[in-house]
């Protein structure tokens, strides 16, 4: 996945989740924030950003903001980027092997999925998730709580009860990491749900990327502990 126009600027503030002001050539700007999660460890003041320029002269705002330095770390915040940089690898044929058909936004009974996928043999039922949150090479999810994320998990286990193969794939974004374990801290209810859904047969996946100032794409497989 690339960008265009990319500018290096230097974060001043996050007003709300939407937006921030950002020091881009000695101008200050307001940015949209393509991540509304909280992200707290990474837009700190002062902290080096990237931001996509749009070319839109409709826009209210002229730029996103689409990746930041964590200390020496570089870390993709775009949170519509893992299902883009997911979509290019499965074509590449990185992750199943033999697929014959692949739609993204799926919709299944009352539910919408990430993807369906076809292979000679099964049929798949997948979500991603993208993570930005890392302590000491330790990648988590969620940053906050999310039922949300706890419905795709039940959805995803009745999938799997129907006769479908299930999913979740954790999309860390950023490179050099130990594990990933589920956030139990920040909410509990979450790593529960997912530990249920392994016992229920879903595959847990997680891969890290090579993350760029304007790219992103998947790198190789992480270790999932569940239990932390």
């Amino acid at each position: 996945m690339k960008y265009k126009n990319i500018k290096e600027g230097v974060f001043i503030s996050r007003p709300n989740r939407f937006i921030a002001n950002v020091l881009i050539d000695r101008e200050e700007h307001i940015c949209h924030v393509k991540n509304t999660g909280r992200c707290r460890e990474l837009l700190v003041k002062g902290a080096r950003v990237f931001l996509e320029e749009s070319n839109n002269p409709e826009r209210k705002t002229k730029y996103d903001l689409v990746a930041v330095y964590k200390g020496e770390r570089l870390i993709n915040m775009d949170s519509q980027i893992p299902n883009k940089a997911f979509y290019e690898w499965v074509k590449k044929g990185k992750f199943i092997k033999d697929i014959t058909y692949i739609k993204p936004e799926y919709k299944y009974g009352n539910s919408r999925f990430d993807f369906y996928i076809e292979t000679q043999n099964e049929k798949i039922l997948l979500e991603v998730k993208g993570v930005t949150l890392e302590e000491n090479g330790v990648v988590m999810f969620p940053d906050a709580p999310t039922e949300r994320g706890i419905k795709h998990i039940k959805e995803l286990i009745k999938c799997k009860k129907e006769g479908f193969e299930a999913y979740i794939v954790f999309v860390v974004q950023m490179d050099n990491v130990k594990y990933f374990t589920p956030n139990r801290k920040t909410h509990k209810a979450f790593a529960d749900a997912l530990s249920e859904a392994e016992k229920c047969g879903v595959n847990i996946v997680c891969v890290n990327c090579k993350v760029t100032k304007d790219s992103m794409e998947i790198n190789d497989f992480v270790e999932v502990r569940l239990n932390g």
